[in-house]
């Protein structure tokens, strides 16, 4: 039966799994109860790395000093190396008469009875912790063996929870790496191409008409804000600029009569009375709007451009039309239609929206959004 100080030792071990502690400190806790429960001079914890060598390797019971003398981290070679490969535990009173051992540096401790354990996940051997010279007559026992085993345990759970971790980091780099080409694509690129637009026609009237270019000129600073804030807004994560403070209808109206101002195509917007969407219904509806826009006056080519906007039933209905060029959906797109199309959809289905796309070469394209109001 365990005293209050190895129950103490037992639950710093248990307990250095769940706090908020870097892979290496809990490891470092996990070996010092091991290595005082089980009454042992030295203890060691390796995790072994792609290379041959070990990517962790702690020690307990050495000072720096001698650590130091020791020399460079050890190599996966002789009981060490058997150790990653074999499931079993490996007990002995003198470690040197094992098969596999080979040699230690000439400041390395002598070393005689032994206990290791491997670190398992399963069948996947994680690393080792072993524990040398026990300081009481009789060597290590079946007990200490089995306690060793359950602190073991522990360090696969905190290599498991380290690894899931590492993924989960690289998968949140990955989504907001997305996250930031959709909205670049959605948003500020077309921004910057209107301004490009605008600051061409400024270019052409500053000679023959100094006044309009005074106008198209207003209308580059006020696009180059909006791209700034779209800027801004991207990098934190924020929702779209123009739908802060306005609702959908507001901010698509203002959009479109935007872009009629600066695009010699003719932009309409027509809409009824809608519900106030989730946040995330909105900025999708206003994304894939854009969307729709962008393509049909920079892809398409468009003569004229439609966005409606209305409830139907339970739902918001947007629709974005035009009589551009078109293109066959079922035919390889350029690469940055294909970003902007793929953009679409993924906003659709991850708010719960319907999306419909129809086009046909030379009978330009309709884009249809439905939005559920409710759930």
């Amino acid at each position: 039966m365990c005293d209050r100080g190895e129950l103490r030792e037992v639950s710093a071990a248990v307990l250095a799994v769940t706090a908020h502690l870097s892979v290496r400190e809990v490891l470092q806790t996990i070996l010092t109860s091991a290595r005082r429960l089980l009454k042992a001079r030295y203890a060691a914890l390796g995790v072994p790395d792609r290379d041959g060598g070990f990517a962790e390797f702690l020690a307990d019971g050495v000072s720096d000093e001698e650590w130091s003398a020791i020399g460079p981290l050890p190599r996966q070679h002789g009981v060490l190396g058997e150790m990653l490969c074999s499931p079993e535990a490996v007990r002995m009173a003198d470690i040197r008469q094992h098969p596999h051992f080979g040699w230690w540096p000439k400041a390395h401790p002598v070393l005689t009875d032994f206990l290791g354990m491997p670190i398992a996940d399963g069948d996947e051997i994680l690393g080792e912790i072993f524990l040398a010279n026990k300081t009481e007559p009789g060597g290590f026992t079946s007990e200490d063996e089995d306690l060793l085993r359950l602190l073991a345990a522990h360090a696969a759970i905190a290599l498991v929870n380290a690894r899931l971790y590492e993924r989960s980091r690289e998968l949140s780099i990955v989504e907001e790496r997305n996250r930031i080409a959709r909205e670049l694509h959605d948003a500020v690129t077309q921004k910057l191409f209107s301004l490009r637009l605008t600051a061409d026609a400024a270019a052409t009237l500053a000679a023959r008409d100094p006044a309009s270019a005074a106008e198209q000129l207003d209308t580059v600073r006020r696009l180059a804000a909006d791209a700034a804030d779209e800027l801004r807004s991207i990098v934190v994560g924020l929702r779209p600029v123009d739908l802060a403070g306005d609702g959908l209808d507001v901010a698509l109206r203002k959009q479109v009569e935007l872009l009629d101002r600066v695009h010699a195509a003719d932009v309409r917007f027509t809409g009824a009375p809608i519900p106030r969407l989730t946040a995330a219904r909105e900025e999708a509806a206003y994304r894939i709007a854009q969307e729709a826009l962008h393509n049909a006056l920079r892809h398409g080519n468009a003569a004229t451009v439609s966005v409606d906007l209305r409830q139907e039933g339970g739902k918001v209905v947007l629709r974005v039309d035009d009589d551009g060029r078109g293109f066959d959906t079922a035919a390889p797109v350029l690469a940055a239609r294909r970003l902007g199309l793929a953009s679409m959809r993924e906003r659709s289905a991850a708010v719960g929206a319907a999306l419909k796309l129809t086009s046909a070469p030379g009978a330009g394209t309709s884009v249809r959004l439905e939005v559920p109001t409710g759930g």
